[in-house]
């Protein structure tokens, strides 16, 4: 077991406190309070932007949200965290918090060290087979042979028409692309979050989010771009490309404002849109 003195706040992510931490802080944070710093100086601090943090002012508990927000990034440790709050000059909460601070980060540390060595899978149906292999249409029927994808499309339901034009313009064009596009391509009856982790994991190259108001309300679309997040830390194999094609009247999505977007919505570029997504897919996998 870790003792208090020992732990890395820097190599432990913010995941790793629990929910009553977060309600406890957010009992310090949430109030305005005209002597001492409240959630939104920590939340500048945490780089996000003034429409954002009045985004945020909207919800019961903003700062909840916020530490939710800023756990995505690559950034998102204790140690930052610790930092801020004390820029911040709450060290009221940093002293009365540190003893489930320090609980939390131990019981990190904990369930990393107990985490079972992965082995190669041995049960009755013996090697992997087309019940775990078989996800989409054109996978080998033996399960040898995966089927694999230049680029996994995030969208949601209302954004399909935009979709269908993707598949008219990057793949039955000289670009020649191979998208994945989950109501055409997956086969039913399975289970839908282990296959598009499989799909976004091993399967293709990258992935594309068309972003839209009603992205925003997606839990689907929100766990598969949290998942490919997760997967490039800091963006550094291009792997999640976002591209908005109609006006939003919300704020984009702050988890994926440090990415360069494919815009749709601007005239003056419309001509070049579909040729920049095409080259971006067709880059050579990076796995840094």
């Amino acid at each position: 077991m870790a003792s208090k003195s020992s732990i890395d706040y820097e190599a432990i992510p913010v995941t790793a406190l629990n929910c009553s931490f977060r309600k406890k802080l957010g009992l310090y944070l949430n109030p305005t309070n005209a002597v001492a710093a409240d959630w939104r100086t920590v939340a500048e601090m945490m780089d996000f932007t003034y429409l954002e943090i009045k985004n945020f002012e909207k919800r019961e508990y903003p700062f909840e949200r916020v530490l939710t927000e800023w756990e995505t990034r690559p950034e998102a440790t204790v140690a930052n965290l610790l930092s801020f709050l004390e820029k911040a000059e709450r060290k009221d909460v940093i002293s009365d918090l540190k003893d489930i601070i320090d609980d939390d980060c131990r019981k990190y540390l904990e369930r990393q060290l107990r985490k079972p060595v992965q082995v190669p899978v041995v049960d009755s149906c013996g090697p992997r087979t087309q019940e775990r292999e078989g996800i989409t249409l054109c996978d080998d029927p033996q399960g040898l042979t995966p089927e694999t994808f230049d680029a996994f499309i995030c969208y949601c339901q209302n954004d399909f028409q935009f979709v269908h034009e993707m598949i008219k313009q990057l793949e039955q064009t000289e670009y020649n692309l191979k998208l994945c596009v989950f109501d055409r391509d997956v086969l039913p009856g399975t289970c839908v979050w282990t296959i598009t982790s499989e799909l976004i994991e091993k399967r293709c190259k990258r992935m594309v989010v068309v972003i839209s108001d009603d992205y925003l309300d997606s839990d689907a679309c929100d766990f598969q771009t949290k998942f490919a997040l997760s997967l490039c830390p800091g963006a550094r194999s291009k792997r999640l490309i976002p591209v908005v094609y109609k006006t939003m009247k919300r704020p984009f999505p702050s988890i994926l404002r440090f990415l360069t977007i494919c815009d749709y919505t601007r005239p003056c570029t419309q001509a070049w849109f579909w040729t920049r997504l095409a080259k971006a897919l067709a880059l050579p996998r990076s796995f840094q």
